[in-house]
Formats: C-alpha cells, structure tokens, sequence
C-alpha cells in the first residue's frame, strides 16, 4: 500500500485572506485621478482691519485706565500695571472679545464681572507660568 499525502484544502479564513489580497492587489493597479488649481492669496487669508483693533485695543486701555476700574483692581487685590501689562500682551482676538465684552456692559454695572474675567485670565497665565502677577501662584512649568 503506497499512499501519497494528501493535498490539504485551505480552510474558509485562508480563502477569505486570499480573495481581499487578490481584490486588494487589483485595486492598486486603477489609476487614480487628482487635480490641482492655483488658489488666490485672498481666498485663505482673511483681510483684517488693523484700524478696527487698534479702535479695540483703545477702548480697552481707556477702560483700564478709569479710576474707579483701578480702585476695583486694587480691591481684589490685583496690581494695575500688571494687569495692564498682561492686556498690552493679549492677542487680537483676546482684545476683541473683550472690548465686546466691555461694549455690552451696562454703564458701571458689569464693571466686577469684566475686572473678574481679567483676574481669571491672569489667574490661568500665572498658573499656565507665562506671566508672574500674583506670589500666591505656582507655575505649573
């Protein structure tokens, strides 16, 4: 008796793997289409109007600048030329959004709720160690 081995039938997951490679292999072969077209400057930069933040820039150095704001500062135990300081090093849209802020205020009003969000924003830079304006702070860096 001469037996020969048998051949043995892949099983269904080897057969499963070789259909999606053979698929797979064939799929690479299709071209594939891509364009391209020149896109203007002024498409992906907005133009900003450098008059309208430094309008903003000015409306929010005069509100820091009022008396009775700096009597509230001083109040809550923030020092004015830092909190000026850290305004000076805010960014445009920091600017902006606070002189809306400001802008919406009621006359005398909000003043709290506008010295708090600035108290809250040194606060978080204290902590973040980008500036130095309260000792009772640790910088985190």
């Amino acid at each position: 008796m001469n037996r020969e081995p048998q051949a043995s039938r892949p099983s269904l997951t080897q057969r499963t793997i070789a259909s999606a490679l053979i698929a797979s292999c064939s799929l690479m072969a299709v071209p594939m289409h891509a364009s391209a077209q020149v896109v203007p400057t002024d498409a992906l930069v907005q133009p900003q109007a450098t008059g309208d933040i430094a309008d903003s820039r000015a409306r929010v150095n005069a509100f820091f600048a009022r008396d009775d704001v700096r009597r509230a500062m001083v109040k809550e135990g923030v020092d004015g030329a830092a909190a000026q300081a850290r305004v000076d090093a805010m960014s445009d849209d920091e600017i902006r959004a606070l002189d809306g802020r400001i802008a919406q205020a009621p006359a005398g009003g909000e003043v709290l709720g506008i010295i708090f969000t600035v108290f809250v924003i040194l606060l978080v830079t204290d902590i973040l160690g980008f500036t130095k304006v309260f000792p009772f702070t640790r910088s985190i860096r």
